[in-house]
């Protein structure tokens, strides 16, 4: 460790300047997008048992970060070979990882990668955070009408992950503005009555209303819709049920090796990404999502060559 890194370690060190250190490691290792929300406004939000204090008791501060999703190139695939594409969500949470063992190794302070799955005790549905409330007010996403997807005016779609510390940083404010809907998808609503989010789900999930001012008014989620076509982790157990409940061999073996079936067994053998909410129909028509400046590796080596 450096003397000027020790140094701001001490007690009395700048937070100002020690946020800027944890954001510039967070991007250098790759994070498009990073900010740090407002705990107070959390735990207004946040349901008991579901705020950070509740995963580390002594928390001063949750930073939020961004990864970039999907390449341009994978928004025009067909959907049988996008639903093996997995995301880049693992990128997110080793830069959350390696954030907390960052901070606890330069500043000399607890931190924590926020683990970004269910409560035990909730069930498949009952996340123990959200992900997305941490994002959006630390300023690097807003609600769409997409199912309440983030979105972000220069990157577009990004995944989110946490990170929860004992140090006091100052905070960020939410976007200003949200960038949904963009402004086409206001004169598709207009004409049609639905954004292309809606009219493109396979599944009819989505609804919603746009108000005068081309803001969103309200949106409507269905989830259990959403649930039936994509998070084929509830398929599983259905599947065993069935096999078990079949009259005899030749029916349990249907259940087991149909082809719906086989393909799940496949993508758990090899662990692929597309086991888990596989969809993105209603992000590949969105014009945020696709063609914000910085939402892909070809629109952000674009910018940079125009920079130099």
């Amino acid at each position: 460790m450096s003397e000027a890194a020790a140094r701001e370690a001490r007690p009395g060190a700048d937070p100002a300047a020690i946020k800027a250190q944890i954001v510039e490691y967070c991007k250098r290792k790759g994070a498009l997008a990073v900010g740090v929300a407002d705990l107070e406004a959390i735990d207004r939000v946040a349901p008991p048992g579901h705020r950070p204090g509740d995963i580390l008791p002594n928390v001063r501060s949750v930073i939020s970060l961004g990864v970039g999703g999907q390449t341009q190139g994978a928004w025009t695939v067909p959907t049988k070979a996008f639903a093996y594409f997995g995301s880049t969500e693992g990128r997110a949470y080793s830069i959350a990882y390696g954030c907390s063992f960052f901070i606890e190794s330069r500043f000399r302070a607890r931190a924590i990668y926020c683990p970004p799955d269910m409560d035990p005790e909730g069930g498949a549905r009952i996340p123990l955070q959200s992900l997305k409330l941490h994002a959006e007010l630390a300023g690097i996403g807003a609600r769409s009408l997409a199912g309440d997807i983030l979105l972000h005016p220069e990157f577009g779609y990004m995944y989110y992950a946490s990170v929860f510390t004992e140090l006091e940083l100052p905070p960020d404010r939410p976007l200003a503005t949200n960038p949904c809907p963009a402004p086409s998808c206001v004169d598709m609503y207009r004409k049609t009555g639905q954004t292309p989010c809606m009219k493109f789900c396979p599944v009819q999930c989505l609804s919603g209303t746009i108000d005068e001012r081309g803001r969103q008014a309200e949106m409507r989620y269905e989830m259990a819709k959403c649930a039936e076509l994509t998070q084929q982790y509830e398929a599983v157990p259905e599947v065993l049920a069935e096999a078990l409940a079949a009259g005899d061999a030749a029916a349990r073996e249907r259940t087991l090796f149909d082809p719906d079936a086989s393909l799940l067994w496949y993508k758990m053998s090899v662990g692929s990404g597309g086991l888990l909410a596989q969809c993105f129909e209603c992000m590949r028509v969105c014009p945020i999502a696709t063609r914000a400046p910085l939402a892909d590796p070809i629109r952000r080596a674009q910018a940079a060559d125009r920079k130099d």
